[in-house]
């Protein structure tokens, strides 16, 4: 007996970022905060598109308010990471709750939740 058996060509291109021709984004990304739940820090990524843009990068709490402004300012192409300790604007240390991030960004904002421990 005869078997139908179909044939499936996948190209894959692979791209390699190195030291003279580095990885570019293609968008805008906001990645979720490492670790999450945090103490007594976090990482908080996000990826600029070529060209850069300026972007800012703020905490607000669960009632919307500005907590903490962690970018503020034109940022080059790439993937950026940023630390946030957990304190406010005056650098108060923040009680124990949920918290949310926002990029903003010409045509682009998105906004995560993050979860400190304390």
């Amino acid at each position: 007996t005869a078997s139908n058996i179909a044939t499936v060509r996948i190209e894959v291109d692979i791209i390699t970022a190195t030291r003279e021709t580095p990885w570019v984004p293609g968008r805008f990304a906001l990645h979720q905060n490492v670790p999450n739940p945090f103490n007594p820090t976090t990482s908080i990524t996000f990826d600029v598109p070529a060209g850069g843009a300026r972007v800012n990068l703020d905490v607000y709490d669960v009632r919307g308010r500005l907590v903490a402004r962690l970018v503020d300012g034109r940022q080059s192409p790439g993937r950026k990471q940023v630390t946030w300790d957990g304190t406010d604007r005056r650098g108060q240390h923040v009680s124990s709750g949920v918290y949310f991030y926002m990029l903003q960004a010409p045509s682009f904002r998105q906004t995560r939740k993050m979860v400190l421990i304390q």
